[in-house]
């Protein structure tokens, strides 16, 4: 076969890797278009209602599709660098720890878990001190959330010692019972 003809054969080959994604957009597409259509009206009477905005999104994803397998067919992508699968591994890994240890050691340790595995795998970074540091800014994350906004986060042991610390220092300025006010 003569080199012009392979590299004409070449250039009609699609992008494979863009139609895998032109796949997933349209499959996105497909499930929002599906859960809005569970949604019910806004009334008679409006013409925007909660479904309006999951339809928009759900025909902009059809559309990038679409422009997705035109710009695989044309080979419009640029071409893509080697990966290397350590960092992602580091990441997914502790996502699935934060997963596993979130209902047993509370938000603070589980999370503290994942920013240290992420640390990792974003560089080299000392994982003890990293954890430490996760620990840390998640406990701090914890407080902030689940006792000055009241929201409902898992606790465990640091967090029950966070609510410990925090009651013993409001105890002497709480009125006593019975008190002057």
């Amino acid at each position: 076969m003569a080199p012009g003809a392979m590299r004409t054969r070449e250039r009609r080959r699609p992008d494979w890797a863009a139609l895998l994604v032109a796949v997933g957009l349209l499959g996105l597409a497909a499930l929002v278009a599906w859960d809005a259509s569970r949604l019910g009206a806004g009334g008679a009477y409006a013409r925007v209602g909660p479904q309006t905005i999951p339809y928009a999104i759900a025909i902009c994803l059809g559309s990038l599709s679409i422009w997705t397998v035109f710009a695989a067919y044309r080979h419009d992508f640029p071409k893509r660098d080697q990966q290397d699968p350590g960092p992602v591994l580091w990441i997914v890994g502790g996502l699935l720890a934060q997963i596993a240890l979130i209902k047993f050691t509370g938000f603070s340790i589980a999370t503290g878990v994942l920013f240290a595995m992420t640390a990792r795998g974003m560089g080299r970074v000392s994982l003890p001190l990293a954890l430490l540091s996760g620990i840390l800014i998640s406990a701090a994350v914890w407080f902030v959330f689940g006792r000055l906004l009241q929201l409902t986060l898992p606790a465990g042991p640091i967090e029950h010692l966070l609510v410990q610390g925090a009651e013993l220092i409001v105890a002497p300025f709480k009125a006593a019972p019975g008190g002057a006010v």
